[in-house]
């Protein structure tokens, strides 16, 4: 567990200097250290709370929170993550959903979302029936699996070049929070979630203070540009 606690601080670092929570990589960790599959999801929800609540106090303290971008994915993630957090799910179905998430979110890492001109008039809307799709989607996943979604939504908001890089950072960690948060409470309908969350009280201490030197880094040391190439 020791060394497993090591691999979750770093990746608190990592992914908290660049606004994201890092649900992908702990679950991948999970998976590889052999743990239980059905405690997964309510691990990885906690630690995106920890590592993205930082950043997001701070992203919105700066005014970066751009809510007419943000409320429609919120509008279809909010009420799918929970229901996708409730449902029962088998071992194998579970690691055929793991395998494919985490395939597209490595995947994903390995282009580069550069920045773009930073102008309103270059930015470009997704149809709002269509955020709440997405939103629908990607919450429903973070419900079941264990990730936020920001890992997918922010690739997808700089593709189209949707807001200014700070404004989709700033989107991507909400996002991850508020689907967390209802993902967890639909993970807590299952009543034996509480009892286990205690035996893993190392992995969440190291996130915390992960996450607090991960955010240290994007608030002191990072350029912005950095933001447009997560």
């Amino acid at each position: 567990m020791i060394i497993l606690s090591i691999l979750f601080f770093v990746t608190a670092i990592l992914y908290s200097s660049v606004g994201f929570g890092g649900g992908s990589t702990y679950l991948a960790l999970l998976f590889i250290w052999g743990l239980p599959y059905y405690i997964f999801p309510i691990i990885a929800l906690c630690c995106n709370i920890i590592v993205v609540s930082g950043n997001c106090f701070n992203y919105i303290k700066a005014g970066n929170l751009n809510l007419k971008l943000l409320i429609p994915y919120l509008i279809g993630s909010i009420p799918l993550a929970f229901i996708g957090g409730s449902l029962p799910i088998e071992k194998k179905l579970f690691e055929i959903l793991l395998f494919l998430v985490l395939t597209l979110a490595g995947t994903l890492l390995l282009f580069n979302f550069k920045s773009y001109d930073d102008k309103e008039e270059s930015y470009k809307k997704i149809p709002i029936p269509i955020s709440i799709l997405i939103g629908g989607v990607l919450g429903f996943v973070s419900g079941v699996i264990g990730i936020g979604g920001g890992i997918f939504l922010s690739p997808i908001l700089f593709l189209i070049r949707a807001a200014k890089p700070k404004h989709i950072v700033t989107a991507a960690s909400v996002f991850i929070l508020i689907n967390s948060l209802s993902g967890i409470v639909g993970q807590l309908t299952k009543n034996w979630v509480l009892i286990l969350i205690p035996h893993y009280w190392l992995l969440l201490l190291t996130v915390l203070i992960g996450g607090q030197v991960g955010n240290f880094l994007n608030l002191k040391v990072f350029p912005a540009r950095i933001l447009a190439l997560v």
